[in-house]
């Protein structure tokens, strides 16, 4: 598919695209990305819900309204578009988005009846851990990102339209967004273990079998200590599968939500 610019509307304070009738469905991105990154779930799964993809904040079309380095400012921003919408809401989450996802059910289990964490990291090694906290002490927030190392990871060294799509999105980022959003990604310890061991509302935890930093163990690990979890692993998959492995990933999405918003 192709990966063009979307119309907007302001939703609860953020800039976000809007699509689809029926349950509501929140989609949040992660790190250098913006709501396009949806696309693939906006087109196909707009025929049985509503679904709502924010910019997060310094991305897209969303200013950057705070310069705290905490995980709690872009999960207040995203409870605040959680507002805006109506009835019990199923939130989707990418990575740092997954993150945000897993901190808002906690905080909100009255508004939100179940949770997708993508490509989630949990309990990161140390030598993963070290690894993202050196490259988020390498960005100076000044100089344009250099995407290339980043789309290496996401990407290998393969070509598509969804690396190109990812290439451009990352360049035309605010450096100092960029930096002051993939420190939080590198210092947050979310989801935390006894978190998880509280949530009460169903979490489907679903990575790709060749994602090397959001592993299949880790997603296994989340869904073993949350009550009503669950892992799926797409296989061929890695960092990027909203993107690459659209029709895996929106199966699971739609049972999902024929689930816990029935």
């Amino acid at each position: 598919m192709t990966w063009t610019t979307r119309p907007r509307s302001e939703i609860g304070g953020l800039a976000a695209i809007q699509t689809g009738t029926g349950p509501e469905i929140l989609l949040l991105h992660g790190v250098g990305l913006r709501a396009e990154a949806w696309g693939a779930q906006l087109d196909e799964l707009a025929s049985e819900a509503r679904l709502t993809a924010p910019d997060m904040p310094g991305h897209g079309e969303s200013p950057l309204s705070f310069f705290d380095t905490e995980l709690s400012e872009y999960s207040e921003a995203a409870r605040n578009v959680l507002g805006s919408l109506n009835g019990p809401v199923l939130v989707v989450g990418h990575s740092m988005g997954a993150m945000i996802a897993l901190d808002l059910a906690a905080k909100a289990p009255d508004r939100i009846c179940g949770v997708v964490a993508m490509n989630a990291v949990f309990e990161r090694g140390a030598k993963a851990a070290q690894a993202v906290q050196e490259r988020a002490a390498g960005l100076d927030g000044e100089t344009p990102v250099d995407p290339n190392s980043t789309l290496r990871r996401w990407f290998g060294d393969i070509g598509s339209p969804e690396r190109d799509a990812c290439r451009e999105w990352l360049m035309a980022m605010d450096p100092a967004a960029y930096k002051l959003t993939y420190t939080v990604f590198a210092q947050s310890q979310n989801p935390l273990r006894n978190a998880l061991e509280k949530l009460g509302c169903p979490a489907l935890f679903l990575t790709g079998s060749l994602e090397p930093n959001s592993t299949p163990d880790m997603s296994h690990k989340m869904a073993e200590v949350t009550p009503n979890g669950r892992a799926l692993i797409i296989d061929g998959a890695a960092h990027m599968m909203p993107m690459t492995h659209s029709i895996q990933v929106n199966a699971a999405v739609s049972s999902f939500q024929s689930e816990v918003l029935s």
